[in-house]
């Protein structure tokens, strides 16, 4: 069933599900509940599909999943007719993918792009949601998907003197669609995690001048990226089945494991094999495919951080510039780890030049450039690559209220507590694809979770129009058990002591709590399933 979307304004227009989000998630969710027979309307920010894949444009934006895992399972038709040209695909590549989905499954009638939901509102006495948008629309559902994202709600630096700079100021989940003209200038960039490595290496042939403006140094994986021709897509075709087991199998939803066993059980000699068969691997698995002592033990992250910090210094030719380059505040995994592809090699070049913020924070913006404790730089283009407010500023802007007019935003404020990630405790029938407390909150390959939990909340309104009921929320006994259960996880992990947008760090006044569970893909997955099979014990069904 499809249904085309009506932008009549003034009238109350009314759906049995409303999803908020045009990217991997969203368009899957529209898929399956339409599937189900539900009127449903899509709403989308930008002005088309893509979702992250639309916005994070920048260059040498990539994905670091495989691509032969980086994809969906419900559609073997789907699987054998598009056709991955990498192994880790560009920007360009995998939101070509996502609208030939859209394409495929006709999923673009269901979407309002370049709207943004500016209110939602829980109608106890009618058990739906009230929903306004920006461009004056008012609906009403009884099932509030967000499918937003994680990383959607960018965070820039306020600087003082924004104003007056009389050059360019882009940040990289908002560049332009239409590129820059970078040839010759003088560029900064401002951040050296995963987006501003891939910046970085892609830019520093082309611009005049580079200065990269680094506060925390990252540990990144020297990628493999191999091209595919025919022979190698069948080979991942025919192992489709296989991998879609594996993926949801595994700790983080790739399809490998820790496969090694103990670094105990094993002897120095078999540590540094396994560390160099994985590097050579040149993917995630030297994150997620070693041992995994390296979450819990500081001695077995001492080693390998070692190991991996000597891979790094081998590719610098000044060592001083190697010492500001290598980290020194965490460990090896426990921050989140990019792949690159001539990143340190940048440091080699006459034209790049790199400024330790940490030691000389940056005051302001000038006229002409950026300044810090230490002096000026002249500059052209200004480039942040400052991250977002990951897990739940895309929800908080959404100015979403519950039962009794409480405040999503007011309460993740105080404490981020939901249930599974998936709902929250006073906000009935609202579910949060891609929330805070659960894998796909950072800790997941995005396509095996965010497939999972939308199939969760597909089965679960499904549960609920099988036995008539109008509403679902967890009790609070529910959500605090999962938030003790998710601490308890956390806290036996290096990563809380790690101060990162994975704890929320990076935002001022944001509640510290790892915003991911990290207790593996697969038992998430566990624990979901014994939910469902138990008829959702623990919520409150209306």
């Amino acid at each position: 069933m499809t249904e085309v979307v009506s932008t009549t304004q003034g009238v109350e227009q009314e759906y049995d599900a409303i999803v908020v989000g045009a990217g991997i998630a969203g368009l899957y969710a529209i898929y399956r509940l339409r599937e189900m027979g539900l009127r449903v309307r899509g709403i989308e920010a930008a002005p088309a599909v893509g979702g992250t894949w639309y916005w994070n444009c920048y260059p040498g934006a990539r994905v670091d999943s495989q691509s032969y895992i980086y994809q969906y399972w419900f559609s073997d038709e789907l699987i054998q007719e598009w056709n991955w040209n990498e192994r880790f695909p560009p920007q360009k590549e995998v939101e070509g993918y996502l609208n030939f989905v859209a394409d495929k499954f006709s999923l673009r009638e269901n979407y309002a792009f370049d709207t943004r939901v500016t209110s939602a509102d829980w109608d106890n006495d009618a058990q739906r949601w009230r929903i306004g948008t920006d461009q004056g629309d008012s609906l009403s559902a009884s099932y509030f998907i967000s499918c937003t994202g994680m990383l959607s709600e960018p965070k820039a630096p306020n600087f003082p003197g924004k104003d007056d700079f009389q050059g360019t100021v882009v940040h990289t989940a908002r560049y332009p669609r239409e590129g820059l003209d970078l040839k010759g200038k003088r560029v900064g960039v401002v951040g050296c995690g995963a987006t501003g490595i891939q910046l970085i290496q892609t830019i520093a042939s082309e611009v005049e001048q580079l200065t990269v403006f680094q506060r925390t140094a990252s540990y990144g994986v020297a990628m493999r990226n191999d091209q595919f021709d025919d022979a190698a897509r069948d080979h991942w075709r025919a192992k489709a089945p296989e991998l879609q087991e594996q993926v949801y199998n595994s700790f983080v939803g790739f399809d490998y494991n820790f496969e090694n066993g103990s670094w105990y059980d094993d002897t120095p000699e078999r540590r540094l094999q396994v560390l160099e068969e994985k590097w050579q691997e040149g993917s995630l698995s030297m994150w997620v495919g070693t041992y995994p002592e390296m979450f819990t033990d500081d001695a077995v992250n001492e080693e390998i951080s070692k190991f991996v910090r000597d891979k790094i210094r081998s590719r610098i030719d000044d060592p001083a510039v190697a010492d500001l380059v290598i980290p020194k505040t965490h460990g090896f995994g426990t921050y989140r780890v990019p792949l690159e592809n001539g990143y340190y090699d940048v440091y080699n070049q006459d034209n790049v030049e790199l400024v330790d913020v940490k030691s000389a924070p940056i005051e302001s913006f000038t006229a002409t450039g950026l300044k810090t404790t230490e002096g000026e730089y002249p500059l052209d283009i200004i480039i942040m690559a400052t991250g977002f407010n990951a897990g739940t500023g895309s929800l908080a802007k959404m100015n979403i209220h519950g039962r009794d007019g409480l405040s999503l935003s007011d309460e993740w404020d105080k404490d981020i507590r939901t249930t599974l990630g998936l709902q929250v405790h006073g906000f009935p029938n609202l579910f949060t694809v891609a929330g805070p407390l659960a894998p796909s909150a950072a800790f997941c390959n995005m396509t095996t979770c965010l497939q999972q939990q939308v199939d969760w909340v597909k089965d679960c309104i499904a549960h609920l129009r099988e036995q008539q009921l109008k509403s679902i929320e967890p009790t609070q006994e529910k959500q605090d058990e999962w938030v003790a259960h998710h601490d308890e996880v956390s806290n036996a992990t290096l990563l809380v002591a790690t101060q990162s947008w994975y704890t929320g760090a990076n935002i001022e006044g944001k509640p510290s709590r790892l915003i991911s569970y990290i207790g593996g893909v697969n038992e998430y997955h566990r624990i979901c399933e014994e939910v469902q099979e138990s008829g959702y014990e623990g919520f409150t069904k209306v």
